[in-house]
This record gives C-alpha cells, structure tokens and sequence, in this order.
C-alpha cells in the first residue's frame, strides 16, 4: 500500500479506507496490551473486539444490591464539590431551586374545615459565588419533612428554616400553588356552584427577614364606560339599538401580611369582589344573565379604575401592608389588552417588567 501523499495534501475516502485496513491487519496481530497502549478504541475496529483495559459490565439490574451508608459514603457529589469546578463566572446566584414540585397539601379553609388541594411547589435558596451549586432533592425532601402538616405560614415558615439550613444559605423563598374553591351563589336565582380561585401563598427570606406574600387571581367582567355612554347616546339620539363592550378581565392582587391577625384566603376574595362586584358567574338562569347585564350597567369600568377600586379596599385592610395590583382587560373591541399596574411600598417595587406578565393573566375557558 502506499501512503505517500504531498505536505498538506487532505487524505481522501481512499486513504482512509486503506489506512484503516492496515491498522486491522496490525491489531489483529499484535499484543492486547501494545493494542491498549496506542488507543483502547482500536479493538472496537476487531471483530466482536473489546476494550481489554476496561472491565465487562453487567446489563442485569441488580435488583437485591443495597446501598448501606458505606457505600453512599462513596458517591461522587458534583454539586458540593470545590469551587474549581464552578462553570462560567463564581458570581452569587439570587435564587437556585425547584419549580412545580407537586403535592397533596391541606389547607385550612375560614369556616374551620380543610381542604386537601394538588399544589405546586417552587423553593429556592441564594448560592455564594465561591459554592458550586445545591442538592436540588434537600429542596422536596424538606416539604415532606412537613408535608403531613395542615399548612400555614408557620408551617412554611418551618420548612424554610430546614432547607436554608441543609444549604448553608442566606436567603431563601417558597411559593405555593394551587386553585382554591369557594362557592359561590348567583345573583337571583339562588343557585350556587364552584368557582376556582388561582392562589399563591410566598414566604421570603432576606437579610434575616421575612415577608408572607399572598396572591390571588381574581376574574371579572368590565364593561367600558365609554362604549355605555356611547351606546345611550345612540338610542337617546337616533333610536339605534347599541350595546356597550365588556370583557373577561383579571387582576391578580399581592399582598404582604401583616400583624398577628390571619388572612383568610375568602377574607382577600371578598375584598376583591367587593371593589369590583362584576366577578364572573358559575351557575346562571335567564334571570342570572339579566341581573349580570344590570350589574354591569352599574358598575361601568376602566382598567384604571378597576387597580383603583382594588387599592382603596387593600388600604383599608390593616392586615395588608405593602400590595401590588396588575389588571389586565381582554378587550373585545380591540385586539390588543388594556393593563395597569398599581403598587404601594417598596416589596413590590420594580423598574423592569417581565416581557410574559400580562400573558400569564388570559384565563381561557
């Protein structure tokens, strides 16, 4: 064979080819161990070859194998290994965790009973910039450490006190997911049904303090005063029949406790259905849906007016410190949203908006 090419003349498919066959050729011939010396990878190049430096592994799962304490003393853990394995920038990371751990939890509910509801999770602790990263598990295996319990705040409270401490960290931050229901009675015939509120109780740690954050999602319907008066003017002035436009809207109210006095999650719903009484029905009969014309009528509202009418009912609660009110209308006249964002104190304060968070308010149904 020959292999003479020119000083930097690129082999082609043909050299490749015999340059390959005389590398079998040779490993066929030679010592395992030279084999193993050049490159372990030559032997895959042999019929039914194997790497002679590397032991023959069992594909049957060992099904009675136990890991005693000895052997899980053995186990490598990359994420708390040294900070020369760190990846990209040792810079401190605000928040490292999980999100959407879901499990059954029970809640208490005002009137004294207890709801077991699907929720979902979200935990996270800061890392120092000199520290690798976090065990992800110690995270789930905190919350169920507690799961058994009716939660609270307290009850949050205990489970982030664990995991901050299984992390060694400074700040740390639990959410809470899940749909809350409550019924609800309609507005003249007098039958009742479930409507499902989206809740979120957050518990936050920083610098040794900590805030309990409650959002709740609340959907109602808002008619525009403008398009009212605009259709009584059509009928005053021409006789033309005209309805004004409305529209599913939502507003999702945050709010920090405060004081020694619970905040029921029905307490925080009243308080919303009482500033804007328009909330969207479950059951309704031919007399419900002209009550809720009516209702409407009565209550004719700008996405401005709507963060207002929220704020003037969370000022008065002396429960609620600092709160944040993001209203979204979903217009039917137009093809875009109107929205509004209302805040009072510093908790909820922020010079940048998330790009998605007019979009995580759209409630199909």
């Amino acid at each position: 064979m020959n292999f003479i090419r020119k000083i930097g003349e690129t082999p082609d498919a043909k050299d490749a080819a015999e340059a390959l066959s005389v590398l079998r050729e040779w490993a066929a011939a030679a010592d395992p161990v030279e084999v193993a010396r050049l490159d372990p990878a030559i032997a895959r190049l042999l019929p039914e070859g194997k790497l002679t430096n590397y032991p023959d592994l069992s594909r049957v799962y060992p099904a009675d194998f136990a890991a005693d304490a000895a052997y899980r003393a053995t186990l490598p853990d990359l994420q708390n290994g040294p900070s020369s394995l760190i990846v990209g920038a040792k810079a401190q990371i605000q928040h490292v965790g999980i999100s959407n751990f879901r499990l059954p939890i029970r809640f208490h509910t005002r009137d004294g009973s207890d709801l077991t509801l699907e929720t979902s999770v979200t935990g996270t602790v800061s890392l120092i910039g000199e520290k690798k990263g976090i065990n992800m598990s110690r995270i789930m295996r905190s919350f169920y450490a507690h799961a058994e319990r009716t939660f609270s705040f307290a009850v949050l409270a205990a489970v982030l006190d664990d995991y901050k401490k299984d992390h060694d960290s400074v700040d740390a931050r639990l959410m809470m997911r899940f749909s809350f229901p409550a019924k609800v009675r309609s507005l003249r015939s007098g039958l009742e049904g479930w409507q499902y509120y989206d809740i979120a109780l957050e518990l936050m740690e920083r610098d040794g303090r900590q805030k309990r954050i409650t959002h709740l999602d609340y959907v109602y319907s808002s008619t525009c005063p403008c398009s009212l008066e605009l259709s009584e003017h059509a009928r005053a002035t021409r006789s033309q029949l005209a309805t004004p436009h409305s529209q599913r809207s939502v507003a999702r109210i945050s709010v920090v406790e405060e004081g020694p006095r619970r905040l029921w999650y029905e307490d925080l719903i009243d308080l919303a259905r009482a500033a804007v009484p328009t909330e969207t029905q479950v059951m309704v009969k031919r007399e419900d849906e002209q009550a809720f014309a009516e209702l409407n009528a009565a209550n004719p509202i700008f996405v401005e007016d709507a963060a207002r009418s929220f704020a003037e009912r969370l000022l008065a609660e002396p429960r609620v410190g600092d709160f944040r009110v993001v209203a979204s209308h979903q217009e039917s006249l137009h093809s875009h949203d109107a929205v509004s964002v209302l805040t009072e104190g510093p908790t909820f304060v922020a010079e940048s908006i998330d790009p998605k968070l007019f979009s995580t308010l759209h409630r199909p149904g």
